[in-house]
């Protein structure tokens, strides 16, 4: 097998998964005019995808087990890929969601097929290299997905973000045709067949410190992953930006996504700072963060969020790095496998689940605030002209999300606390293998 192929075809796979999940939402005014804009259909365009990927997580990691990792990571790219096809040419919602829902379930097999692909053919400090690759393309892809979605919506519409993705896609379907590998869970592992493992083992959750550290990425999805979905509705609603405006002006909180983990990962080295000193900061810089994006108004210059924008950018940023390590270290050595597979689970899960959470409340405040008028749905699409409106269920959403950082944040300290009493847990190395 050649490594360096490899790794190219996983990484372009890969690139395009958070992209769909940070970036389609950029497309929904745009959606909305073209297709309709029914409420529930038209949040299954992003929510569709979000849920069947983090559900099918879980399930694909069972069926690789059986049928093989590259055979399901061939089989995710060509899924996701013919999804793309099918979502660029949809005529309407219902056709649209049912695509959306096929490209989450391909994502899912991408996701699991590229980490156990990755893990088998690389090791010592070629495998830490190629997981720091892997990691740094996921969060390229999930801070540049507005933007390019933003621009591709500007220059040629809607359905060139899902174009785009196909390509991509296409690409690297061409790429796996080079890749080889084995087809079964005994042949990989050489001991006790995978298939007799249970899909998912929550009892490594027992442990307060790594409970904690899983509900860490679930506070960067409640505070930083929602607004990165639905932020470029809101500049559309509120101050009418245009999408491709709209996602130039969201690196302001994706650049220190891409910029945090470099500047952490030598702070740490040099000794000037604690890993879990630091969650403690983004987690403060994610609730401060949330709550300065009530300063988003009509009446009020789009720059008042900048500061805020940083803030919540920094939150999500400066763990990434030490998320997994810490958590997987938390637990003994003959468990991590589990472990990385739940805290996949918490984060995946906890993305889906609440920024589809986002949409239902953002669409019942904007009703709320205009009883019985025929323009809320449109208005709750992020269409422009009820901005006051679109303004005052933007700032109770975004005060809710606020409150839900800071109760996890809570939780997340007084979990640690609890385990720093009780007796020590066995520390193992274990590099990042998750995206975040």
């Amino acid at each position: 097998m050649h490594s360096k192929p490899t790794l190219v075809v996983v990484l372009a796979a890969q690139f395009v998964i958070p992209m769909s999940i940070a970036g389609t939402a950029i497309a929904l005014p745009e959606i909305a005019a073209d297709l309709g804009e029914s409420p529930g259909p038209l949040q299954w365009v992003v929510n569709g995808f979000n849920l069947a990927f983090a559900l099918f997580t879980v399930v694909w990691g069972a069926v690789s087990d059986r049928i093989g990792h590259h055979v399901s990571f061939r089989a995710g790219v060509a899924l996701a890929g013919l999804a793309g096809i099918a979502s660029a040419a949809a005529p309407n919602l219902l056709v649209l969601d049912g695509a959306r829902i096929l490209a989450g379930i391909g994502a899912a097999a991408v996701l699991v097929g590229s980490t156990s692909i990755l893990s088998k053919t690389y090791s010592g400090a070629a495998r830490a290299s190629a997981f720091a690759a892997f990691g740094t393309v996921n969060g390229l892809g999930l801070a540049l997905g507005p933007t390019i979605a933003g621009i591709l919506v500007g220059g040629i519409g809607w359905r060139g973000v899902f174009v785009a993705q196909a390509v991509v896609l296409g690409l690297a379907f061409a790429g796996t045709l080079a890749i080889t590998g084995t087809t079964g869970a005994t042949g990989t592992t050489g001991a006790e067949p995978t298939r007799r493992a249970p899909i998912l083992d929550l009892g490594v959750l027992a442990n307060p410190r790594f409970l904690g550290l899983c509900l860490v990425p679930v506070a960067g999805a409640v505070g930083f992953v929602t607004l990165l979905t639905y932020l470029p509705g809101a500049l559309s609603g509120i101050v009418s930006m245009s999408p491709g405006t709209a996602g130039l002006f969201m690196l302001t909180m994706t650049a220190p996504v891409l910029l945090a983990p470099g500047l952490v990962a030598r702070m740490i080295t040099a000794g000037f700072v604690r890993p879990m000193t630091m969650i403690h900061i983004s987690l403060g810089a994610l609730v401060i963060g949330d709550l300065g994006m009530l300063a988003l108004r009509p009446d009020t210059s789009v720059w008042w969020i900048v500061v805020p924008m940083i803030l919540v950018g920094l939150g999500f940023g400066l763990p990434i790095g030490l998320i997994d390590g810490e958590a997987l270290a938390s637990v003994p050595v003959e468990r991590t496998g589990t472990a990385a597979g739940v805290l996949n689970l918490f984060r995946i899960g906890g993305e889906a689940l609440l920024v589809a959470g986002y949409a239902w409340l953002l669409a019942h405040f904007v009703h709320a605030a205009m009883p019985g008028n025929p323009s809320a749905d449109a208005t709750a699409a992020g269409l422009p002209g009820f901005p006051d409106e679109y303004a005052q269920a933007f700032g109770h959403v975004v005060t809710i999300l606020a409150v839900l950082v800071a109760v996890t944040a809570v939780a997340v300290v007084v979990l640690i606390r609890v385990s720093e009493k009780g007796a020590r847990v066995p520390r193992v190395d274990a590099p990042a293998t998750t995206p975040s």
